[in-house]
């Protein structure tokens, strides 16, 4: 994804160290990351109602064939209350500097990730 670093709003691995421009750090995941310690992580936040329900993520499964489905339904899921107040939450962090929404995930392109960081961003 070529604008998964752009300036506002970026998408990183919570593994790796922060960095200088990171801004407000995140965590977008709705479990704790394995093998992390919670002084390592140097987050701001944990935004666990904006990740992905418990069934859409088991389902999805980080099989790629899935991601475009997995993509509408979880553009379809930022729109519930809890998931839209956490976004608008995220806007408003954003609006104050550079925000950096934190994943496990390996795959950052496959991921939820970048689909939050276009929801806070605005685009759908």
């Amino acid at each position: 994804m070529a604008d998964r670093n752009r300036p506002g709003v970026r998408v990183r691995r919570v593994y790796e160290p922060p960095e200088p421009d990171d801004g407000t750090r995140v965590l977008v995941d709705r479990i704790w990351p394995r093998g992390l310690a919670k002084d390592d992580a140097r987050l701001d936040g944990w935004a666990k109602a904006a990740a992905p329900s418990t069934e859409l993520r088991r389902w999805y499964g980080h099989q790629h064939e899935r991601y475009a489905e997995f993509a509408r339904r979880y553009r379809a899921e930022l729109a519930d209350p809890e998931r839209a107040e956490a976004v608008e939450r995220l806007r408003e962090r954003a609006a104050e500097g550079p925000l950096t929404l934190l994943t496990a995930t390996r795959d950052l392109d496959h991921s939820h990730a970048p689909l939050l960081a276009d929801a806070v961003r605005g685009h759908r």
